[in-house]
């Protein structure tokens, strides 16, 4: 058993760290995180985290390099502070979606960001929606991979009507089905063919989306192009109301235009990622707080409990 449990919080999502301090009942334990004059990141911990059980929040958002460089800091710290053990806790990883070479001369960015945390001091990794679940195989550490699906589930319960789940790829349709089965509600696929990075056109939907409420599911909304592009096929196929889901709201580029302009109604994100303001220029989008399911998460490793209880 480790000595006494204590979370700290890189800059890059405080209020997720402190939502998650609450729910825990501690407080969060004091981090310097400056700058020097030329843009190195300046790291010192704030207390004794000596045989202590350690937990940093540090989601890779943007600007994903500083918030990398900051945890692998904070990371090496701890190690050098002595602390018993240290707990990545990554609700959105970075980089996963170059999870394999999909051409010739290029890096797996994914395993180089692995690399990167364990060589830091890492002993252990929770994390949420993996964008590749194989990811899980770069780390020769414990990796918890956690689901949102609990906290969005029970959202997507409050709606009236018959529901049909969308998944925007071929490659979704797992998480589609589980969402589907749970929700006992039916099962459809937009066949999409990608032409270039970030843009993506729906083709057809297979499966009955007419006179339901269609619900595009997907890990994350980057730049809402392949979202938005199945709810027009899905109207056009004779849903009667289109929302989204996803669990990491990257939310990059002309995401929020292309979401006020598009036809859905909700669009449902957690709060891995802040989404600032953001959300005060979106009507549509409704933030989620996963911050009791990764709560419970660290208050079961630290007590040496059984955290598979939360992937039911």
């Amino acid at each position: 058993m480790y000595h006494e449990l204590k979370i700290l919080a890189g800059t890059s999502n405080p209020a997720l760290a402190n939502a998650i301090c609450d729910y825990i009942g501690i407080k969060p334990s004091p981090v310097l995180c400056d700058r020097f004059s030329d843009g190195e990141i300046r790291i010192e911990i704030g207390d004794n985290v000596r045989g202590g059980d350690v937990f940093v929040v540090q989601s890779l958002c943007a600007p994903v390099n500083d918030n990398l460089m900051e945890l692998c800091l904070m990371l090496d710290a701890l190690k050098r502070a002595s602390a018993g053990r240290v707990t990545a806790v990554v609700p959105y990883y970075g980089y996963a979606r170059q999870d394999r070479k999909v051409s010739s001369r290029t890096p797996i960015s994914a395993k180089v960001v692995a690399d990167f945390l364990t060589l830091a001091g890492m002993s252990r990794l929770v994390t949420l929606d993996l964008h590749a679940g194989q990811i899980q195989g770069f780390f020769n550490l414990p990796v918890d991979n956690l689901y949102a699906a609990p906290v969005l589930l029970e959202n997507l319960r409050q709606i009236e009507g018959e529901i049909v789940m969308v998944s925007p790829d071929a490659g979704g349709v797992e998480r589609a089905r589980a969402f589907a089965k749970r929700l006992n509600a039916g099962l459809a696929i937009i066949d999409k063919r990608r032409d270039k990075p970030n843009q993506a056109s729906a083709m057809h939907v297979i499966g009955d989306v007419e006179g339901k409420t269609a619900v595009v599911l997907d890990d994350m909304i980057d730049t809402a192009g392949t979202m938005v592009a199945a709810a027009d096929v899905l109207l056009k196929n004779g849903a009667v109301d289109v929302m989204a889901c996803a669990t990491h709201p990257v939310l990059s580029g002309p995401a929020i235009e292309r979401i006020n302009n598009s036809p859905f109604s909700r669009v449902i994100v957690s709060d891995t990622i802040p989404v600032g303001h953001k959300k005060d220029n979106c009507q549509k989008l409704e933030v989620l707080s996963i911050a009791g399911l990764l709560g419970k998460a660290i208050n079961n490793i630290h007590t040496e409990s059984s955290v598979s209880v939360l992937f039911v």
